[in-house]
């Protein structure tokens, strides 16, 4: 492919004129067909992507469209193709870029936000006030791959610099796909005061945030990690990645075992990560007065809350969206260190081609399936030259 001029790009790394990219027809439909390979502006790389990690909301756009958002509406019947937690190879720089090599593996960040509106310029861009204004005659600026324009589910994607994290050489294409996900976490604990050392911290909902926010509390030193969830198998992933104590909800209280572990006090911080419909009230059940709960999971509808409980108990309560605050570069830092092994939550990897089979496995959770890969047939070979 010939790009600009002013686009930097190399003969070790060629780029076709066209790709293959899943494109999301009616709800639940998605068909493989020929795009034009994207062409980086200022201040962007081009990705050549090798793996993409399938996750929960990816299945609500495919499925249902929010919290996707297209030209101003759904995502459906409007060539858009999803997918959000990929990485990759650089291989073109866009004018302006040298913070980026070409032949640089990277994972990616959502959002980038538009740099203009209050919450970015806060350093809030998961927040942009411009989110999904990037369509028609309307464009901010603002960036939400997957989400707002067209993610990784393909094999090239355009992505800004603001939006790269660098991966360690000796990290797999699949644990580099795990990065966001422990960046989601790190942000929660981040939101929720970021020095955890020595407090006490339930994590609800043993899901990838859920198991990832066990891993990370436990590297910020968070003592004791409690987790609870339904599935015993899962529970027992959280144990190795450092859960000091697990609840099957379906076998006792989870408010009453809390509580037996803490002496009969609540925690100091309770990630919820489950979305279940009484979560946030069982959550400020569990924790102490003056305790804090970050909500990182999406109800499927409106939840009854009790108010006047955390009103009565100085109870304060976060919403987090995706992974901001640069979190995912300090995951990113925790997993090149080996503080936990993120890896224990992937179960299965699927080529490209064969993404609908890989999401009937995400969804319905076939072989007790948690996170699900699926690699691009050139990055097989690609890791094996630089395993060598």
């Amino acid at each position: 492919m010939t790009m600009p001029a002013n686009v930097k790009t190399s003969a070790d790394h060629p780029i076709p004129e066209s790709m293959k990219a899943w494109v999301l027809g009616n709800p639940g439909e998605l068909a493989l067909q020929d795009k034009p390979v994207p062409v980086p502006d200022k201040a962007e790389v081009l990705v050549r992507i090798d793996a993409v990690a399938i996750c929960a909301t990816d299945l609500e756009i495919i499925y249902h469209g929010p919290p996707a958002e297209i030209e101003g509406g759904g995502p459906h019947n409007k060539g858009f193709t999803p997918g959000h937690e990929y990485m990759g190879t650089v291989v073109a720089l866009g004018p302006g870029v040298d913070e980026y090599s070409i032949g640089e593996r990277v994972t990616v960040e959502i959002h980038a936000g538009c740099g203009q509106c209050k919450r970015c310029r806060e350093g809030m861009y998961t927040s942009c006030h411009n989110y999904g204004k990037n369509y028609g005659d309307v464009d901010k600026g603002h960036r939400a791959n997957g989400f707002t324009t067209d993610g990784g589910f393909c094999e090239y994607q355009v992505n800004s610099v603001n939006t790269l994290v660098h991966v360690a050489d000796e990290m797999t294409d699949e644990e580099a796909t795990l990065v966001v996900t422990a960046g989601t976490a790190m942000y929660g604990l981040t939101e929720l005061g970021g020095l955890v050392a020595g407090e006490s911290v339930v994590v609800t909902g043993p899901g990838p945030i859920g198991l990832l926010g066990v891993a990370v509390a436990k590297a910020l030193g968070a003592q004791p990690v409690i987790l609870t969830g339904t599935r015993d198998n899962r529970l027992e992933i959280g144990k190795q990645l450092g859960a000091d104590h697990v609840i099957n909800v379906r076998n006792e209280d989870a408010v009453e075992a809390v509580r037996r572990i803490m002496n009969g006090r609540g925690v100091d911080y309770v990630v919820e990560c489950a979305g279940a419909e009484n979560a946030v009230n069982e959550a400020a059940q569990m924790v102490n007065r003056g305790g804090r709960i970050c909500l990182a999971a999406f109800p499927h509808g409106q939840v009854p809350i009790d108010v006047a409980h955390l009103v009565r108990n100085n109870i304060y309560l976060y919403g987090i969206r995706g992974e901001g605050k640069s979190a995912t570069h300090r995951a990113e830092a925790f997993m090149r260190q080996k503080r936990f092994d993120a890896t224990l939550i992937h179960t299965h990897t699927f080529p490209m081609t064969e993404l609908p089979e890989a999401l009937r496995y995400a969804k319905e959770r076939v072989e007790d399936a948690i996170k699900v890969v699926v690699k691009n047939k050139h990055a097989a070979s690609t890791q094996a030259v630089a395993a060598e």
